[in-house]
């Protein structure tokens, strides 16, 4: 286990969420299942998403996921932004600005990587030109915000 690990807490979806979670990212799979009680419900899991560890409890309706915290994901390209922007949406609720959360309620953001790359462009009017044009978005769009990184100074 890496020294720093997320570690999320589920209801009792934990292993239907760890399923969910490892189908959708590439490169994923379950490290280890614990079941426990009579009826052999996992208790605790261990899966890794593209390289990334996590922990999970299964620990009843106690807490909820806010807002608070959320999974960065860093995309390289449109079809992978479209793709998990889709597959993690589904059943949730799409924010703005390429914050979503899932059907469990956990937090999302599906961030392509030309987004920081725009953003922090030594040009403050290209800059601001992008973070405007990306407070209007729902999902990111890249072409869109390429489009207001070139934009003429002029309108």
């Amino acid at each position: 286990m890496k020294k720093i690990t997320p570690f999320l807490w589920f209801n009792d979806e934990l292993e239907e969420a760890v399923n969910y979670y490892t189908s959708i990212f590439k490169n994923s799979k379950i490290l280890n299942i614990n079941r426990q009680g009579e009826n052999g419900q996992v208790f605790t899991a261990m899966f890794e998403l593209d390289g990334q560890e996590f922990y999970a409890l299964n620990g009843g309706p106690i807490f909820k996921f806010t807002e608070a915290i959320s999974l960065f994901v860093n995309c390289e390209t449109q079809e992978e932004v479209d793709q998990l922007w889709e597959k993690l949406s589904e059943g949730g609720e799409k924010g703005s600005c390429g914050w979503l959360k899932d059907k469990y309620g956990l937090s999302w953001q599906i961030i392509p990587s030309v987004l920081g790359e725009l953003m922090n462009d030594p040009d403050p009017v290209k800059a601001q030109r992008v973070m405007a044009a990306m407070l209007k978005m729902s999902k990111i769009d890249i072409k869109l915000l390429r489009e207001a990184y070139e934009a003429s100074s002029n309108g």
